[in-house]
């Protein structure tokens, strides 16, 4: 017999039925020579301080540097602390079983580090020592896991990748721990955590947010002639704003009445404007933030959820390629992306045999190839998921088109010594920007210098028919968007003014494609930052925390983003992992010395009036909100369902009665849903269901 592991129980069921395992039993299936069994996520985890005796938050205990590190099975945060996940102990069970009674295991969880570090972790959790080859696939179709059963590798062709993986957790562990735990000791407050990640993403968010609010602007002036042709007019503006406004208006009036321009060039080029890649995880979240308003947790749960659906392929990828023997299916791919009825239209006039290959590069192709459809028509969607697929589905449609085509013209003129300039341009075939037709698609490029579309040549002497000054102010650059931050945590090393550590990091930034939106979903989860619109603002406890560590090692985007570098060479065994974690300790015992130095005031602490027995006060915990009048009882745990409540929801839950709006619960079939969170008569918390047009309950 052998064993199949897959990642989570869909896909188990999926591999079971295309093997021929159909005896369905309790978290396995068994038949034609197998037996598919499933992890339920991470099964297995990195122990907690407490298992290595690290019982108290005490200055003395730190840095914490477990050596070797313990491995458990998954806890869960209860009224009692962290207990063991009885789902995950069960399965564990299950899954040694199955491995006992076969010859060999392939390992099916899903074909990235995560994936690796979730089978490695059982496996070494369990003290297994049988064979195990890899099943390395990029969708879930019947299709391509038969192709990659029968291409099955041999499981230590990933032991680098397993590296990597174990790597970050574990420095994950030393850096989050050690830092969160000395912050806790400076602050006096245990609400707070500092990652590797989390901090340096807050910094950013922080930076820009304080210099958005103390940006000064400052005024400059334009100054533009108008020169009138035979049917219409063009606006020319002087090359070079003035700061100063008694320059502005000497050079205003320095222009007589009847002056004659003269055109000094003329020039006409077409442009060729070369369609976008195709999606990696990262430039599908953006997409989704800008034209769905979907954060990219949101986007990257629906995207897992059309790919256990076997509609898209892989993808937490970070890639925005296919190679070339993909690339053979795509014109039958396009050919039903075109029958969808949003599409059509365009589709109908895309050429298949002359596609457009700037995605196809074997070279640029990591572990997996780029966001694609797979050929299957979705059905029973919900509306967001068909959204992202759509534009899944357009995108492949852009990235394969002709290029857009522009004629852009430039012209100067003089008066005298001064040189004004018009530049415009004019799109004369939209190829690629036709599929979505989006207005910001049609808008002219350029800087605002394309006023009226008369049109001149070199050496006409044009009458100037007015002139004028208009006063500009400078702008700050724009708050981060879920969108902005993504691409500054993909690309943040161009911002690194050291040249050695910027080349680096140049192309790694912080975070992975699968990481970062939950970075992002931990800086809200611990009240850091909150959103105004689009935009994220840092909270007042965000603004605090980076105050006190943004000269500090663990605030630093550069080292940060070297680590990422250096996980990248551990992969790609370029790197010892044992070098990696050595340097991963000695920066944690310097962080942690730098915070527990820190001089931190005590966080104010929250109260207010219980609503219960109305004499006592609540106070705000780490993990609880509890009244101090001991004949009350009042007891509110931060943790419900599988939401973590901020000081928000219980300022609004002990002040009304009920928390506003929360997203994402999920019922126990997995099935997303939102709702508020109330007080019952009995002043337990119990889930509120907002109502419809009709003043009915919405379940």
């Amino acid at each position: 017999m052998i064993a199949i592991i897959a990642e989570k129980p869909s896909v188990g069921m999926d591999i079971a039925r295309v093997v021929g395992a159909d005896s369905k039993n309790d978290g396995y299936c068994a038949g034609g020579g197998y037996m598919v069994t499933w992890a339920l996520g991470h099964l297995v985890s990195l122990a907690l301080p407490d298992a290595y005796g690290y019982t108290k938050t005490a200055a003395e205990d730190l840095p914490m540097l477990p050596e070797p590190f313990r491995l458990v099975s998954r806890q869960v945060r209860t009224d009692r602390g962290m207990v063991p996940d009885l789902a995950a102990s069960k399965q564990l069970k299950i899954i040694e079983s199955v491995f006992n009674r076969c010859g060999s295991i392939i390992v099916a969880t899903d074909a990235g580090r995560e994936g690796e570090l979730i089978f490695r972790w059982i496996y070494d959790y369990l003290g297994c020592t049988k064979p195990f080859r890899r099943l390395w696939i990029s969708s879930l179709t019947d299709e391509a896991i038969r192709k990659g059963l029968e291409e099955l590798k041999d499981g230590s062709a990933y032991d680098s990748l397993y590296a990597a993986a174990d790597s970050r957790a574990k420095a994950d562990w030393l850096v989050g721990m050690n830092a969160s735990r000395a912050l806790a000791i400076a602050s006096g407050t245990p609400n707070s955590s500092i990652g590797r990640v989390q901090t340096p993403t807050l910094a950013m968010i922080c930076a820009r947010f304080r210099e958005n609010r103390e940006f000064v602007s400052a005024p400059y002036w334009q100054l533009h002639i108008t020169l009138d042709g035979k049917e219409s007019y063009r606006r020319f503006f002087r090359v070079g704003n003035f700061g100063d406004k008694a320059e502005a208006e000497a050079a205003y009036r320095a222009i007589p009445s009847g002056s004659v321009a003269e055109i000094t060039k003329a020039e006409r080029r077409e442009v060729q404007q070369q369609p976008p890649l195709l999606y990696d995880l990262t430039a599908l979240q953006k997409d989704c933030n800008v034209h769905l308003d979907l954060p990219a947790a949101k986007t990257l749960d629906i995207a897992q959820t059309l790919y256990e659906k076997k509609l898209i392929s892989y993808p937490r990828t970070g890639s925005r390629h296919i190679p070339q023997d993909v690339m053979a299916y795509v014109p039958e791919l396009l050919e039903k992306i075109s029958a969808m009825p949003e599409f059509r239209k365009y589709g109908k006039a895309l050429d298949l045999s002359a596609l457009n290959t700037c995605s196809v590069d074997d070279t640029e192709v990591t572990d997996h190839h780029a966001l694609i459809t797979t050929g299957i028509a979705p059905e029973g969607l919900s509306e967001a998921e068909s959204a992202v697929y759509a534009l899944i589905a357009g995108r492949m449609l852009e990235a394969f088109s002709p290029c857009c085509k522009k004629e852009t013209l430039l012209m100067e003129c003089r008066i005298g010594e001064t040189v004004f300039r018009s530049k415009s341009s004019a799109v004369t075939s939209p190829g690629w920007r036709g599929v979505f037709g989006r207005k910001e698609d049609k808008e002219e490029d350029g800087d605002g210098l394309n006023d009226g579309h008369a049109v001149f040549s070199e050496g006409d002497r044009i009458p100037v028919s007015g002139h004028g000054l208009v006063q500009k102010k400078t702008v700050p650059k724009p708050l981060y968007t879920e969108a902005t931050l993504l691409a500054a945590m993909e690309t943040c090393g161009k911002d690194i003014a050291d040249g050695e550590a910027r080349e680096a990091v140049k192309d790694i930034g912080i975070g992975t494609p699968a990481t970062r939106a939950a970075i992002i979903t931990t800086l809200f989860k611990r009240d850091y930052v909150e959103r105004n619109g689009k935009s994220l603002v840092p909270t007042e406890k965000g603004l605090l925390l980076y105050g006190a560590v943004k000269d500090m090692l663990v605030a630093d985007v550069s080292l940060t983003g070297s680590w990422e570098n250096a996980l990248s060479q551990i992969e790609r065994h370029t790197l010892d992992p044992d070098a990696f974690m050595a340097s991963i300790r000695d920066y944690t015992r310097k962080a942690t010395g730098e915070i527990l130095r820190l001089s931190l005031p005590a966080a104010p602490v929250r109260t207010f009036t219980c609503p219960k027995c109305k004499t006592g006060h609540v106070i705000l915990k780490g993990r609880t909100a509890k009244c101090d009048n001991e004949g009350c009882g009042l007891l509110v745990f931060r943790k419900f369902l599988n939401k973590e409540l901020t000081d928000q929801h219980l300022e609004q839950l002990f002040s009304s009665g009920t928390t506003r709006l929360i997203k994402g619960f999920k019922g126990k079939k997995g099935v997303a849903f939102d709702a508020a969170v109330a007080f019952d008569a009995g002043f337990n918390l119990v889930l509120s269901f907002p109502k419809d047009g009709k003043g009915r309950k919405r379940k």
